[in-house]
């Protein structure tokens, strides 16, 4: 496994633990793309490509050689202007005002491990041979443009990341029009494609459809990873399921406007590009300078989407989740936000924290309204400084009343926003994205800092320390509640103002990386209006994200679902809330939505304080269940059972590294009269070792003994209920 290059036959062979990727030179000048899919022993690679002359309507670039052109050519990193009419991955402007580039060959470069990207969160390796990658040095040597394609593939998975870095070696400028992350050519077009869409309380749901003549695109505009359509898509074989059937994902690590599409064209080939979207974006590269564009993440499964989900998860859990707390259990919560909202003193945050600890919990979280003047959502932001009128003791007397009870404390900041009315914003009315002349158009009575500006950076980096090293605060909800509008930027000149969204994004990383940095001991979680950016960028330097505001338990099935397509559980926040629930108003029992949100990192966000003496021992069985049973969630293998989205039901289950234990969690949304008897096959199991099955939340009781093998292939009785949104976990340990 790793990486070869054949010099006879021209090619380049990167293996990873089932897949093989293949990369051929066609004429010495041409980066080609073979194959992607299933391991090959590489036995004639070089005869691999095939090549046919069409018409004068895709031309030639060599006349001796009238197969050779770059329209059906299937391509690596393909441009605009010359041959090709197909979606390029990258175009460029000279001075001169012409937008013509081709790139050619000129060296490569194999080396074990993998280097980091400058400026951008990407994945990593803790040890140099648990990847190879590779260096493909492409130019331009008519315009001086130098175009490095990296790539690494991991040994023990199947995934590669791809990247690009420009590199200006001429004496004049150019300006990128378009720089995505990768473009890569596939034989056929024969796929269906799939990816996660919604809207604010609705992220992350599944919708799948063929592949069409012409191009497939998702993005966004919105400054932002968005609510609406998350940086991933993947292309299934046509007979592609859960479990069976090729799969090609493409996910990218990045958090700001991003574009992927999938174009079909007249012969049936398919080609995929993705990366930084192009729509209002341009970066001006002076003489000497380079670009670096996000990494992309590509994983190939031959076990349908759960074998792809389950690579994504390995990889982006491990391999980019950072810090202490990437391999460390998360605490279970209480979230004062539903209990209190903006209303609240000491002794209420103090009486949370003494009922939470009553009931096993073990960190209390202070959400929005500790500073500044914030009784509402219309004032305040950007005033970093504790609120004496709620807080009169300020907030280190508060965080000691909090750990006198036995939790851990916990902190909310919304630091990339700005109210227009708030101390900050008065002094300093140029620091927030605007555009001179223009309306500055507020959503949720709030403004954008801009995060391409130094002062502005160092000024949110000032002011969260300070408070962050003023008591023992161990989490950290990191919120952003609003998208992009009049993108400009004060200190930008006039040729630069197209590149403000991206340079906001590299400023935003690099408060994350100085703040995160700074404070290795508390745990952050990012969140935009709960799942609004969710992308594997944030999860660089933040483990976890609030999965979405909406909490209801019905609701949450379809959003954990969807969002586990790509990243892992312990990447989710999920709590338990009050009914009739705050978004929706559905009432659902207790047991449903503690079970919904056992299935995340779990935690409670509503007013412990009222709790009848039922609900709290209610609570209590669920805090210490969750406890004996967190490792297996959090770090688990995650098997997706029956779609929420297809059925009245939803079934998933967790299962340890070493196949000893797993937990099964059953949802039942809506009662049907004189139901069929069912079964639950489930996945992931020993099939040659025995289980001892109980009901998780009455482990004293043992149900039955069923081998690995019957589980799977027969599968599990499951109830017949009367009434809606029932829910039941099952425990299996194998018998010793």
């Amino acid at each position: 496994m790793g990486i070869v290059y054949d010099s006879n036959s021209h090619t380049f062979h990167l293996q990873g633990k089932s897949s093989s990727y293949i990369m051929q030179l066609i004429n010495s000048n041409y980066v080609a793309h073979v194959h992607w899919g299933r391991q090959v022993r590489g036995s004639n690679l070089g005869g691999l490509l095939a090549r046919r002359r069409r018409c004068s309507f895709s031309p030639s670039t060599d006349p001796n050689d009238l197969t050779l052109s770059l329209d059906t050519l299937p391509q690596e990193y393909p441009g605009y202007g010359g041959s090709d009419f197909r979606v390029p991955a990258y175009q460029v402007q000279m001075e001169d005002g012409t937008t013509v580039s081709e790139l050619v060959y000129e060296s490569h470069r194999i080396y074990a491990g993998k280097a980091p990207l400058e400026g951008l969160p990407s994945t990593y390796t803790e040890d140099e041979n648990e990847a190879e990658s590779i260096d493909i040095v492409l130019s331009d040597p008519l315009i001086g443009l130098k175009v490095i394609l990296t790539y690494t593939v991991f040994h023990a998975l199947d995934a590669i990341t791809r990247s690009v870095r420009f590199v200006n070696e001429s004496n004049q400028s150019i300006k990128l029009l378009r720089a995505l992350s990768f473009g890569i050519d596939m034989s056929h077009s024969d796929f269906d494609m799939l990816h996660l869409s919604g809207t604010w309380a609705r992220e992350r749901h599944i919708e799948r459809r063929p592949l069409t003549t012409g191009g497939s695109v998702i993005e966004s505009r919105r400054g932002a990873s968005s609510h609406s359509l998350n940086p991933f898509m993947a292309l299934l074989s046509k007979q592609a399921d859960e479990d069976h059937g090729e799969v090609y994902g493409f996910s990218l690590v990045y958090s700001g406007n991003f574009a992927a599409q999938a174009e079909v064209d007249p012969y049936g080939t398919t080609r995929v590009v993705m990366g930084i979207n192009s729509f209002n974006f341009s970066w001006l590269l002076e003489a000497g300078q380079a670009f670096q564009t996000p990494e992309a993440v590509l994983v190939y499964s031959s076990e349908g989407i759960g074998g792809m989900s389950r690579t994504y998860h390995k990889l982006y859990r491990t391999r980019l989740c950072r810090g202490q707390y990437r391999d460390r259990h998360r605490p279970i919560l209480i979230n004062n936000w539903e209990a209190t909202y903006f209303n609240f003193n000491a002794d209420k945050i103090e009486e949370l924290a003494r009922v939470g600890k009553e009931l096993g919990l073990e960190l209390l979280v202070l959400d929005d309204g500790w500073f500044g003047k914030r009784n509402n959502d219309k004032s305040s932001l950007g005033d970093w400084f504790v609120d004496r009128n709620k807080l009169p003791q300020g907030m280190t007397d508060l965080v000691n009343r909090v750990n006198q009870q036995g939790l851990e404390f916990g902190l909310w900041f919304e630091p990339e926003m700005v109210s227009p009315d708030s101390d900050l914003y008065r002094a300093h009315p140029d620091w927030c994205l605007h555009v001179p002349g223009r309306r500055r158009t507020e959503a949720r009575q709030q403004l954008i800092l801009d995060y391409s500006r130094q002062d502005v950076r160092d000024y949110i980096v000032k002011v969260i320390t300070a408070i962050l090293a003023s008591s023992p605060i161990t989490y950290v909800k990191w919120d952003m509640n609003r998208n992009m509008t009049e993108i400009g930027s004060a200190q930008l000149s006039q040729e630069r103002q197209r590149e403000t969204s991206h340079r906001y994004m590299l400023g935003l990383y690099e408060v994350l990386e100085r703040i995160t940095s700074a404070f290795p001991n508390v745990l952050f979680e990012s969140c935009s209006g709960g799942g609004g950016r969710f992308d594997p960028g944030m999860l660089y330097y933040m483990p976890q994200t609030w999965t979405s505001d909406n909490t209801d338990a019905v609701e949450r099935l379809k959003i954990q679902y969807g969002t586990s397509i790509v990243y892992p559980i312990s990447s989710m926040g999920a709590h338990v809330s009050a009914v009739p629930n705050h978004q929706v108003h559905r009432t659902t029992p207790l047991d449903m939505r503690g079970h919904v949100a056992m299935s995340g990192n779990f935690g409670y966000e509503l007013d412990l304080t009222t709790f009848t003496e039922t609900d709290k021992e209610a609570v209590k069985g669920q805090v210490a269940l969750y406890k004996q049973l967190r490792p297996l969630i959090q770090f688990g293998e995650f098997y997706r059972l029956i779609s929420p989205f297809e059925h009245t039901r939803a079934a998933w289950m967790f299962v340890s590294e070493d196949k000893k234990e797993a937990l099964i969690a059953f949802f039942q949304v809506l009662s049907e009269p004189n139901a069929p008897l069912r079964k639950l096959r489930l996945k992931g199991l020993a099939s040659e070792s025995n289980y001892l099955l109980c009901d998780a939340g009455d482990q004293d009781t043992l149900v039955e003994i069923f081998g690995g093998d019957e589980l799977m292939h027969i599968g599990l009785n499951l109830p017949i209920w009367k009434g809606d949104f029932r829910s039941r976990l099952y425990h299996l340990k194998m018998e010793e």
